[in-house]
C-alpha cells in the first residue's frame, strides 16, 4: 500500500489547511482554518497528534518563530507542507476526485 492511501480523511484535512495557510501556518491558525471551512472544531491534542505524526512520515516541516510577550515568551511552531507532503495530498484528492466522477451529490456541482 502506498502512502497515498496511508493519509486519513483528518491528516488530508490539516495538510489543506497548512497549504491554504501558507507562512501563517501554526496551530492557532491551523485549528480556526479547519473550523471554517470544514465548521469542525479539532480538539488540540487531536491537532498536535496529527502534526506531529504528519512530521513523522516526512510530508511537513516545523520551525520555531521568535519568542513573543503576548505569549509569555513561547515562540510559536510553524508547519510547511514540503514536496512529498503536496504529492501525497494530490495524490489523495485526485483520488477521491475519481471516485466522485459521475456521482450527483445534492447541493454540489462539479467543473
Amino acid at each position: 500500500m502506498s502512502a497515498a492511501h496511508s493519509l486519513g480523511e483528518f491528516e488530508q484535512v490539516v495538510l489543506l489547511a497548512i497549504l491554504r495557510l501558507g507562512e501563517n501556518a501554526y496551530g492557532v491558525t491551523i485549528s480556526a482554518e479547519i473550523t471554517e471551512c470544514t465548521r469542525r472544531r479539532p480538539a488540540p491534542g487531536a491537532l498536535y497528534t496529527t502534526l506531529d505524526r504528519l512530521e513523522d512520515k516526512g510530508l511537513l516541516s516545523s520551525r520555531m518563530g521568535d519568542p513573543t510577550p503576548q505569549r509569555g515568551g513561547r515562540a510559536k511552531r510553524y508547519f510547511t507542507l514540503n514536496s512529498k507532503g503536496l504529492r501525497e495530498i494530490t495524490r489523495a484528492q485526485q483520488s477521491y476526485r475519481r471516485l466522485l466522477r459521475g456521482c450527483e451529490l445534492p447541493g454540489l456541482s462539479y467543473a
